[in-house]
């Protein structure tokens, strides 16, 4: 079988590694296609995961406009003689719309039921669908989804990203950070430059809370585009770390991490760290899943941060295992399905 990958965010290369190897161990040829965006491609050389660039991603509506038509015609162009099987993509706008035109069955995983633009364009073109179990299935049906070929699952999709992960307890000393403080905070700034969300990317929502919590701990903070970088530059007790870096062990060795987005988040949850999530737009149901459980406290409030902050940083209760499915062998197996029900037509 030859299936086709379509990667266009930093995360999915974690997401995809796993299933990757499973395919290929499986004897099957996997084709990587990846936009030139944040850091994808570094971490792909990382992985040494082989792959063809094409298309990037714009800022403005009009740039995101034509970045994304000039990418669907790019890889129609570059897919169309491959003799693909199957295609495979996390949030790609471009790859239903090609694998839809050019007659392959396609398969969509989804974890942002607020993407209501990126939604609408490709779920009515979407084959098979996989969605955790907490997502509300009504937020696919509406834009066009047949629920009969939906596949859900218990967990979040960054389950995958902690396949084969050891942890580095040298990483700050690696990354000569030395630690004159009792703590260590890790942030995440907000992904300011999605479709999804209306920000600033001059500016951050981390800010206020830089300031208030630079004095009691040292600050960590992980920009996804140089500008958010500079927003937090020359402070004291407060370290500029620049991707690609083994972010799970940093996560791992903070006593605390405070994110503005999703993905880190939901990991460092995933590997027992205390995490406050102050994502500026409505809360996803992927990030209740962690908070129904226990694993994350979400706050827009700076005093409440705060305030959360210091009794968590204080906090030395154990954490229990969160127990999910295997997302890896749900995607393979709907891989395999899939190809053997369109095949058969």
């Amino acid at each position: 079988m030859k299936i086709w990958i379509d990667i266009v965010n930093s995360p999915h290369v974690r997401f995809f590694n796993g299933i990757i190897k499973k395919l290929r161990e499986d004897g099957h040829e996997v084709l990587i296609t990846a936009r030139d965006f944040s850091n994808i491609h570094d971490l792909l050389d990382i992985f040494q995961i082989k792959y063809t660039s094409i298309g990037d991603h714009g800022v403005t509506l009009e740039e995101k406009l034509l970045s994304s038509t000039k990418r669907a015609y790019e890889l129609a162009n570059f897919i169309k003689d491959k003799n693909i099987d199957i295609a495979i993509t996390k949030h790609s706008i471009e790859l239903p719309r090609v694998a839809f035109g050019l007659g392959i069955p396609n398969i969509f995983i989804l974890d942002n039921e607020h993407a209501i633009a990126a939604n609408k364009l490709t779920l009515p073109l979407v084959n098979k669908l996989i969605i955790p179990e907490i997502f509300d299935v009504w937020n696919t049906i509406k834009f066009g989804m047949n629920p009969n070929n939906i596949i859900r699952y218990n967990g979040t999709c960054e389950v995958t990203h902690l396949e084969d992960f050891k942890y580095n307890p040298d990483i700050l000393d690696e990354l000569s950070i030395k630690t004159d403080k009792k703590h260590v905070i890790l942030m995440r700034p907000e992904p300011s430059l999605a479709s999804y969300l209306d920000t600033d990317c001059t500016k951050s929502v981390l800010t206020p809370i830089v300031d208030e919590l630079k004095d009691i701990a040292e600050i960590l903070i992980i920009p996804r585009f140089k500008t958010q970088g500079e927003i937090f530059k020359d402070i004291p007790n407060v370290h500029i770390i620049q991707p690609p870096v083994d972010t799970f062990s940093l996560m791992k060795r903070a006593d605390l991490v405070i994110g503005a987005g999703g993905t880190m988040n939901r990991e460092a949850a995933l590997l027992g760290t205390d995490v406050i999530s102050c994502y500026p737009g409505s809360q996803l149901s992927v990030d209740t899943y962690y908070i129904k459980q226990g694993r994350m406290m979400r706050s827009k409030n700076l005093d409440e941060i705060i305030k959360l902050s210091k009794e968590l940083l204080d906090d030395n209760t154990p954490k229990t295992e969160i127990k999910t499915d295997n997302l890896i062998d749900i995607i393979v197996d709907t891989i395999y399905k899939t190809y053997d029900e369109y095949h058969e037509k």
